[in-house]
């Protein structure tokens, strides 16, 4: 399984050893807003984490649970997992931070980190996140990831927005001098 590293995080495997932390996050009503719409119960967390596991054991890759370097701390959670959990679709990038990190580029700093590991280890031809519309702060990020827009479509049994970047235009974007990679 694969560790990644970031200025300020550590980006983990989620396993057991991340239950308190996802527990803590995964059960605040602002986070899980634009997720599920609901707090997340223990048993769903203690679930999650096993269902990963499993991702992990067969794909190579799922979720990682995001570690701030400086305090050890669990402050987030991202993924890439196929989309709609299909192996049939794409990859898909996602992520979700503690409230009090909110506004600190952690999530676009977690997102680059995946997004290369996507692109230059699994070899993905093309990455693809979705959101809710109304979900302006994901929307932000996957605009700085250097996504674009595709448009409204249906997924996780709701309408949402659905962004992509291909391969080839990932490492143009790693070329180009004086992105705004906060």
């Amino acid at each position: 399984m694969t560790m990644l590293t970031t200025a300020r995080l550590r980006l983990e495997p989620i396993d057991e050893r991340h239950f308190d932390g996802l527990q803590a996050m995964n059960r605040l009503p602002k986070v899980m807003r634009f997720i599920s719409g609901e707090p997340e119960a223990p048993e769903q967390t203690r679930k999650m984490i096993e269902v990963v596991k499993g991702r992990w054991a067969q794909y190579g890759f799922s979720w990682w649970a995001f570690i701030e370097r400086d305090t050890g701390r669990l402050v987030g959670a991202g993924c890439i997992q196929y989309l709609g959990r299909d192996p049939a679709n794409p990859l898909e990038i996602g992520w979700r931070l503690v409230p009090d990190r909110w506004g600190r580029g952690l999530a676009s700093e977690a997102a680059r980190a995946m997004a290369r590991f996507a692109f230059d280890t699994l070899h993905a031809p093309i990455l693809t996140a979705v959101c809710l519309p109304e979900n302006e702060d994901s929307a932000r990020v996957m605009a700085r990831l250097g996504m674009r827009r595709r448009g409204l479509e249906q997924w996780y049994e709701r309408p949402h927005a659905a962004w992509e970047i291909t391969r080839a235009e990932w490492q143009a974007r790693q070329d180009a001098p004086d992105l705004d990679r906060r």
